[in-house]
């Protein structure tokens, strides 16, 4: 059965950081890509991240490039999120999950129960 546990949200400042992560279990994070997404109540999900299978090929939506960076450890199957220089606009709650494709393309296919991220001063 496949299963994602997010965890790392939280309450930030602006400009201030937090560390997502994402436990893995069904299938091992080398054989599918595993990325993010995040939706607020309302309105359209929107893509953050992902890690393909593949050598652990990386692509970044153009509102997180340069802020956000995702990586992953194959020995523990988990995938991280490091979120810097958080603003306002990134609160969200926070998906972790897999398209069932090496390369991160296509829609998500599966996927947990979220993390709140709430960037307010």
């Amino acid at each position: 059965q496949v299963q994602f546990v997010e965890s790392g949200g939280g309450l930030v400042q602006p400009g201030g950081s937090l560390r997502l992560s994402c436990a893995v279990s069904g299938f091992t994070v080398d054989r599918y890509g595993v990325g993010w997404f995040r939706q607020v109540p309302g309105k359209a999900r929107e893509p953050v991240s992902c890690i393909s299978a593949i050598e652990g090929a990386t692509n970044y939506e153009n509102y997180v490039k340069g802020r956000f960076t995702i990586s992953r450890d194959t020995a523990k199957n988990m995938v991280y999120l490091q979120m810097n220089s958080l603003k306002p606009d990134d609160t969200a709650i926070y998906y972790c999950g897999t398209k069932y494709s090496y390369y991160c393309d296509g829609d998500y296919d599966s996927w947990g129960q979220g993390t709140q991220v709430t960037v307010s001063s």
